[in-house]
């Protein structure tokens, strides 16, 4: 199977004639990218930037975008509830997110031991993922928002990218961790933004912040809480396709 890279630079190139039955494209570049007379059937996109910004998807000339947008919404009460603006509406959202990953871990309790450190088709494990979000957490709300002195807890799960920030690596632990452990971790967390959200004011959602990945880029509160909430709401999605997987399996 020939695999391409980094160093392999197929920006332009055309495809024509060939079978690309079963190819994977991982972390990508498909801008402006065009099909055309080709079969389809069968074919995953998943993309937590489809909504962002001006893009769209067109299949046979219908922009689907916002259809995914408002099918994600219904198969997953309370998700719209994410782009609230004011304090009320923001505590809204984060209770109904709680509802909403309080379900998941209970499907994640009833799989057999050692299950949710199993990875599904290359992806991040369910332990995994939620030490992913105690570091978005720690990272938009404990540095970013509140300042803490120390905000990362050294579960959080590192990539990267926060290595190339900079991070001092060093806070997080290479050990692997116990299920009890992480979920200990994510429930920290979980409370830190409820506390916060409980006395957030109009106000305190306006005071601007700094990008923590592009400091030159300034942020509100809001918008840090917004990124909080679309981290969450992307996971838990991908949280639940990896269960029905493991479910499916056991």
């Amino acid at each position: 199977m020939a695999t391409f890279g980094p160093a392999d630079d197929l920006k332009g190139a055309e495809f024509r004639d060939v079978s690309l039955r079963g190819a994977r494209f991982v972390g990508v570049s498909l801008v402006g990218a065009v099909v055309r007379g080709s079969d389809v059937d069968g074919l995953e996109i998943d993309s937590p930037w489809l909504l962002e910004g001006p893009g769209t998807l067109l299949v046979n000339g219908v922009d689907v975008a916002p259809m995914v947008d408002a099918e994600l919404d219904r198969r997953f009460p309370g998700r719209a509830l994410r782009r609230a603006e004011d304090p009320d509406g923001l505590r809204a959202a984060w209770a109904a997110l709680e509802v909403a990953w309080d379900a998941v871990l209970a499907r994640a309790a009833s799989l057999p031991d050692g299950a949710v450190e199993v990875s599904v088709d290359g992806e991040w494990s369910f332990a995994q993922t939620l030490r992913h979000l105690v570091l978005a957490t720690d990272l938009w709300l404990g540095r970013t928002v509140l300042g803490l002195e120390e905000p990362f807890h050294p579960l959080g799960l590192t990539n990267i990218e926060a290595a190339d920030e900079g991070f001092d690596m060093s806070v997080f632990t290479d050990a692997p961790p116990t299920y009890g452990e992480v979920l200990a971790a994510r429930a920290s967390r979980v409370a830190l933004v409820r506390d916060f959200l409980a006395t957030a004011t109009q106000e305190t959602l306006d005071v601007p912040r700094r990008n923590p990945w592009a400091p030159e880029h300034v942020e509100s509160t809001r918008s840090c809480i917004g990124t909080i909430l679309d981290e969450e709401w992307e996971h838990l999605r991908y949280a639940v396709r990896d269960l029905d997987t493991l479910e499916r399996d056991s």
